[in-house]
């Protein structure tokens, strides 16, 4: 029979803190979510609202009577870009007027070029468009053509679709897109599926404590469907339950550092086996700098 290795709790513990926080850099975050399979085929969300997974992020595609509002245009490379706009022409006939760009990531950003010589306004947070600055992925990345502060609407064909920036979270230049005739959230890498946990991505402005008030605001919204980074349509419920595992799991890394608890003990001593995941933390200099400031 095959051997099984069984670790103790504590012991599992420290491995997978340590698996989160070895060897990630930024420029493999958008690479490893999303990115190892082709575009998929367009899949329905609500009437007008469609997801396309794969390669890269979901891009979400509201069909309005004068053209198309796109949400992240996946991973560079034409082969991408074109299949993404093939599966857009399958639901309609009418051409991507604007792109929302969710964070600065390649998985999200990657076509910017492509799209914005297709014509299409593509917008973003003015933090995004200072991340991509000193940004490093494989190739250069184009800014988006318009940028805001706090709140962007964009109205097309009937249809009202709005970018909102509550702070930081997983970066500095986050946009949920917030689709309110349909009570639908797109919530970018805000929130994970699976088993890996939320990534603080401190290089691009991330924030632990600010992400806590990002889902104080996201559920506040009036919504009934939400589309992550990566995965599958959430509800309500399971953004609501993702929070509490968060606000857990920061709420107890703040204590250990009241407590006073060294650096380069905190994630060793930070429980999580009852909560499934940790938060994947390239920066522990960041995370507890974070903490020790506002404790």
């Amino acid at each position: 029979m095959p051997l099984r290795f069984v670790l103790q709790p504590s012991v599992m513990r420290t491995c997978l803190i340590a698996t989160f926080v070895a060897g990630l850099a930024v420029n493999s975050f958008a690479q490893a979510r999303g990115g190892g399979q082709p575009v998929q085929p367009i899949q329905p969300v609500k009437p007008g609202l469609f997801v396309v997974a794969g390669a890269g992020a979901n891009s979400l595609v509201r069909v309005t009577k004068d053209g198309v509002i796109l949400v992240d245009g996946k991973l560079a490379g034409e082969q991408n870009y074109n299949a993404l706009v093939a599966q857009i022409k399958t639901v309609t006939d009418k051409p991507v007027k604007f792109m929302f760009v969710t964070h600065h990531h390649a998985d999200h950003t990657g076509n910017n070029d492509r799209f914005l010589a297709a014509g299409v306004q593509v917008i973003g947070h003015e933090n995004l468009k200072k991340n991509l600055a000193t940004y490093q992925p494989n190739a250069p990345i184009a800014p988006p053509s318009i940028t805001y502060d706090k709140k962007y609407a964009v109205k097309l064909g009937g249809v009202t679709v709005e970018a909102r920036h509550f702070g930081r979270s997983h970066t500095s230049g986050d946009s949920i897109i917030y689709f309110k005739d349909l009570k639908v959230v797109a919530l970018s890498d805000a929130v994970t599926t699976g088993a890996q946990g939320p990534l603080i991505d401190y290089a691009g402005g991330g924030s632990a404590l600010e992400w806590q008030q990002v889902f104080t605001a996201v559920l506040k919204l009036d919504f009934d469907a939400a589309i992550p980074g990566n995965g599958p349509v959430l509800t309500k419920a399971d953004v609501q339950a993702f929070a509490t595992k968060f606000n857990t799991v920061v709420d107890r890394a703040r204590e250990l550092v009241r407590k006073g608890v060294p650096k380069d003990q905190l994630l060793m001593q930070l429980k999580t086996d009852d909560i499934g995941w940790a938060p994947r933390i390239p920066s522990i200099d960041g995370l507890y700098s974070e903490l020790s400031t506002n404790r």
